[in-house]
């Protein structure tokens, strides 16, 4: 009996033994599993986080490039804005009061006085083809170095042409529209044309307006190789509105005189070769008389060239009169 109690305390024993192994394993698997999902969400948080910052590297290095190429491009059309301009011609410069009538062919010239930038191009035949300037600014006898006439050269350029009793050595950009005297500012001008035309008359209302923007001129000849142009087109932009001038390199009023348009041959004024007593119309005694101060006297526009008052006031454009 005792014998086999002492058998069934060894079978309980190890039963016991047996069941605790087993729970200590299960107990193990269960905590090596819950380290490894640990592990895993770690390292899931871990990549997740990485790959958010690749994400945020990257993202930085894209706008730094989009902003890299486009100051890159901006700079590139602001630098070669004034070569595609200029494509297909040679840069030089010509001083301002060159008084040579050679044109060189194929090339572009700035014909602003100072520091305005006028630009004229001429074609392989060495002819004046195309004037632009993004701003026209008037001349300014307070500041700038003028002579008494106005102009900033004594002298034009001696374009071949311009010998003719009828043409005029006529600017494109006018002196008093900030215009320099070379061969590629001048053209052969018939003289009315020049003088109290068409050419005469946008000058005037250029300077009447203060100035003009994206201005342009096309000079057309009748072939290659004469200088003297058959017809002029101006484009340019007064207060807010775009002007298109277009005219024949003739003499206007003969043109007039064809179509029946003229009525009656202008008046000549009685005052034209009298002489008179200047004080009396330069009030400020500085013996220099204005048109203010003409017309204040009782005398009226233009002053012609054969006036007793014309030595005494400023023909600016030097067309023969004053106050058109």
């Amino acid at each position: 009996m005792k014998k086999s109690m002492n058998y069934l305390i060894l079978l309980l024993t190890i039963v016991f033994m047996v069941g605790c192994n087993t729970v200590e394993d299960v107990t193990t698997d269960v905590d090596l599993e819950a380290e490894a999902a640990t592990e895993t969400e770690t390292e899931t948080e871990t990549d997740f986080q990485e790959s958010v910052d690749e994400s945020n590297v990257d993202s930085k290095e894209d706008t730094s490039i989009e902003t890299t190429v486009e100051e890159v491009e901006g700079n590139e059309t602001s630098d070669l804005s004034n070569s595609e301009l200029f494509e297909g011609y040679e840069l030089v410069e010509v001083d301002g009061g060159d008084l040579s009538g050679y044109r060189e062919p194929n090339v572009v010239v700035d014909i602003g006085f100072g520091d305005r930038e006028y630009w004229a191009f001429t074609n392989e035949h060495g002819q004046l083809i195309k004037v632009i300037a993004k701003e026209i600014i008037l001349q300014d006898d307070t500041t700038e170095d003028v002579t008494s006439a106005g102009r900033y050269y004594s002298d034009e350029a001696k374009v071949p042409g311009v010998e003719s009793d009828v043409l005029d050595e006529g600017h494109i950009i006018a002196d008093s529209l900030g215009g320099v005297s070379n061969a590629y500012n001048i053209t052969p001008q018939e003289s009315t044309l020049n003088r109290h035309g068409d050419q005469a008359y946008m000058e005037n209302e250029i300077r009447r307006a203060g100035g003009a923007s994206d201005f342009e001129a096309l000079i057309t000849y009748p072939d290659n190789e004469t200088q003297i142009p058959s017809s002029y087109q101006y484009t340019y932009t007064l207060n807010g509105n775009v002007i298109v001038d277009t005219f024949d390199n003739v003499n206007p009023d003969e043109v007039n005189e064809s179509l029946g348009l003229t009525e009656s041959e202008p008046v000549e004024s009685t005052e034209s070769n009298e002489t008179g007593d200047v004080s009396s119309v330069d009030t400020n005694g500085n013996g220099q008389v204005t048109i203010q101060e003409a017309k204040d006297a009782g005398f009226t526009m233009p002053i012609m060239s054969d006036h007793w008052l014309y030595p005494y006031m400023r023909d600016n454009d030097g067309d023969g009169m004053v106050g058109e």
